[in-house]
């Protein structure tokens, strides 16, 4: 493709030299025409846009402006009917609030006065100062004298102790109207007056304020609970207001003269502008509202003739363009039609212009062009195919020189792996614990970075099969938690695990993996915050979550971000710098599982991982699938075959150590004539042995004179899949080198115990 590039930028600059220079003389007045209409409706879209903006910005300033008087007229007119309701409870309870004997003559008069001066108090009680009461005035029940009532657990009784007046919340009484008690004395501690309240007052008040033809005001008090609105049946459902926005923002914030924001919305759902003015005598706030559709009918009006003007000037300035360039267009547009086929491959088409000009001249360019592409086009169809067959076996190559270096590659991990655990069973050397901690740091490296290939390797040539199984999400999730939880610890992150009781149907092996790869990214790419690990329902599937705010990936990354090595940009400070395979591993993993991946990312603000699995059926657990104790292995007989010497002296070393009869040999006949002295309880064996033998024939060998209950598994090196696949059709176990002290104990007393 670099010779096609190279000949057609060759081909297209001679073209310009020659034809060029004459065909834009004789375009100017077209460039020109186009110039002009472009600046005219850029200039007419400007003046459109800066006017509605302004026109927006002016309503909406005027509007609240307008709402927020009206609230403070309504709120001011509320305060004022309160404050007179109780300078007359006080003026009453200062006159009778005395040491002395109340002439009850004297206090019904006051009260019934009292009665007819205030419409809104439906009833009034007296309380002397030892909680008793004493007289009791009401307009819809009887009048009462020394009912011997005791005041003395009530809370209005109890607020007028310390302080002179008393304003309960708002009531409902037999579910039909608002009330409000208020109780007054003029020294705390003495006799008190209580009124009883009817709010109807309040929504007269809020009645008669319009700003439009649908807005409207209404009355909330500190609890979130409506007091009063024009709806009165609204009222009376007693909603909780605490649900809008608007009531939410403005309760729960000192400045009441701030914007309550866009989000505003009524109890039908609709957007509206709203203003708050607090009461604060109360504890009560007026909100004004009005629908924004209606508040911004005349923002829009302009708006749209604004449009329609920008819109005309627009089609003017394009049409007079288009009448100036009509009579160069259409021979343009044949060799344009012709140049867009060639340029699609279609390098049989010819471009015949006859206007005898230069454009005819451009034509025959165009063609000879097209003459000489076709002509490469044959050649770099051959060199590409030649190219890809190159690339695929380059591709097969690399599968195989992993598959065969693995091998090779493992013995020596593997026998320090194995050392590492004899050293740390014989720690009595001071050095030894520096010493082993530096050679489990030298481990963990190259058996991240080697176990990293491999299973690329295991994964393209098909040698990992899933085994899938339903089983719980939480417990799961749980121990990948506890494992990552001190790396995370160190960094100062947040390592959070939402509970579920999902269960899940995957490979929960591989899905670990997945997981691992996952969480060990997003540790290692955060430097501060947290990390949020979770799963959520979808349908018949479940999302596996893991989310972190950590530093993102950018657009420009995001396709290329599950390929081999690919890292996303430089690292910042305090970020380590991964192998490039973690992502690779979980994209083949998951195509193997055929679980779907999404990932989502804002650079600064951090990334989020979705893997989708299929939900199962909750499972009975069996209770009778324990955790055996951990058992003795001391007299156990094991032989041990592996061409590696290396390997052979570390297994048997470590064995040894865990109290076992060990035998190591080098190959099969010497495993057989071992075996015939002193028959073995287990038998570990690599899979390839020296001079070609395979591990596979000498267990098959042992099993049949030592019978099929001989314990036997494969601990090797080898990767190739039609090896894995012999191994596995016989049903033993197999462990891949280099292998840990733990994961090799643990072999041992599975195939110990297992029936």
């Amino acid at each position: 493709m670099t010779g096609i590039r190279e000949r057609l930028a060759h081909d297209w600059g001679t073209l310009q030299r020659r034809i060029m220079p004459s065909f834009v003389r004789r375009t100017l007045f077209w460039k020109y025409a186009a110039y002009f209409s472009g600046l005219v409706s850029a200039l007419l879209i400007l003046s459109g846009a800066v006017g509605g903006y302004f026109a927006y910005r002016e309503s909406t300033a005027a509007l609240e402006a307008l709402q927020r008087a009206k609230a403070q007229a309504v709120g001011s007119e509320i305060a004022n009917f309160m404050s007179r309701l109780e300078d007359d409870l006080q003026s009453v309870a200062t006159k009778f609030n005395t040491s002395a004997t109340v002439d009850e003559e004297d206090l019904r008069v006051e009260l019934v006065t009292l009665l007819r001066h205030q419409p809104s108090i439906t009833e009034l009680h007296w309380v002397a100062a030892d909680g008793r009461e004493r007289f009791a005035l009401s307009r819809i029940a009887p009048d009462a004298t020394d009912s011997g009532r005791n005041w003395s657990d009530d809370q209005r009784f109890a607020g007028t102790r310390d302080r002179a007046q008393y304003l309960g919340p708002v009531y409902f009484r037999r579910e039909t109207e608002p009330y409000l008690s208020l109780a007054v004395t003029r020294n705390p501690g003495g006799p008190m007056l209580v009124a009883e309240v009817n709010l109807k007052f309040v929504w007269d008040v809020i009645s008669q304020i319009r700003v439009g033809t649908a807005d409207m005001a209404y009355v909330v008090d500190r609890r979130g609970q409506l007091v009063s609105h024009p709806d009165i049946s609204l009222v009376l459902r007693k909603p909780d207001l605490l649900t809008l926005p608007q009531v939410s923002s403005a309760l729960s914030r000192n400045d009441h003269e701030a914007p309550l924001g866009r989000d505003a919305r009524n109890v039908d759902g609709l957007a509206v502008f709203a203003v708050a003015v607090p009461i604060e005598r109360l504890g009560w706030t007026v909100f004004t509202e009005q629908p924004r559709e209606e508040a911004l009918r005349p923002v829009y009006a302009s708006i749209a003739r604004s449009v329609a003007l920008v819109l005309l000037g627009v089609v003017a300035s394009v049409t007079a363009s288009l009448l100036f360039a009509r009579s160069m267009v259409r021979p343009i547009r044949q060799i344009e039609a012709r140049a867009r086929e060639i340029g699609e491959g279609k390098l049989d088409q010819r471009i015949d212009v006859g206007t005898g000009d230069e454009l005819e001249a451009l034509g025959l360019q165009f063609n000879r062009m097209a003459e000489r592409l076709q002509e490469i086009h044959v050649t770099q169809e051959t060199r590409i195919a030649e190219r890809t067959r190159d690339l695929a076996l380059a591709n097969d190559a690399k599968t195989r020189f992993l598959a065969a270096a693995s091998h090779d590659l493992r013995q020596p991990i593997h026998a320090l792996a194995l050392f590492v655990g004899q050293l740390r069973a014989d720690s009595g050397s001071p050095q030894a614990p520096a010493l082993l901690e530096k050679i489990e740091r030298s481990v963990e490296v190259l058996e991240e970075l080697l176990e990293a290939l491999l299973d690329l390797s295991k994964l393209d040539v098909g040698a990992v099969i899933p085994q899938p199984k339903p089983f719980a999400v939480h417990p799961f999730l749980s121990r990948l938690v506890a494992d990552f939880a001190p790396t995370a610890e160190t960094k100062g992150l947040a390592l959070t695990l939402v509970p579920s009781k999902l269960w899940v149907y995957s490979d929960p092996l591989l899905l670990e993996r997945i997981l691992r790869n996952l969480i060990a990214n997003s540790i290692r790419y955060t430097a501060d915050g947290r990390i949020l690990i979770g799963c959520r329902r979808r349908g018949a599937n479940v999302d596996v979550v893991v989310a972190d705010t950590g530093r993102g990936i950018t657009p420009v990354h995001l396709p290329h971000v599950f390929q081999e090595f690919y890292q996303a940009g430089p690292l910042q400070g305090g970020l380590t710098k991964g192998l490039g395979l973690g992502l690779a591993i979980v994209k083949r993993l998951s195509v193997l599982l055929d679980h779907r991946i999404a990932l989502e990312s804002i650079p600064g603000k951090g990334t989020v991982v979705r893997v989708r699995v299929s939900r199962a059926a909750p499972q009975t657990p069996d209770h009778a699938q324990r955790v055996a104790p951990t058992p003795d292995l001391r007299g156990t007989r094991v032989l041990v075959v592996d061409d590696e010497a290396s390997a052979r002296d570390a297994i048997q070393g470590l064995l040894a150590q865990w109290g076992c009869d060990v035998i190591a040999v080098e190959g099969g006949d010497e495993a057989v004539a071992e075996a015939r002295i002193r028959r073995p309880d287990l038998v570990l064996c690599d899979l390839s042995l020296a001079d070609g033998d395979s591990g596979v024939a000498v267990v098959d060998r042992l099993r049949r004179e030592h019978g099929a209950g001989l314990a036997c598994a494969f601990i090797t090196g080898e990767s190739a899949p039609e090896r894995i696949s012999e191994a596995r059709a016989f049903g033993h176990p197999i462990a891949f080198k280099p292998t840990k002290p733990a994961k090799l104990r643990a072999l041992i007393e599975y195939l110990l115990h297992s029936p």
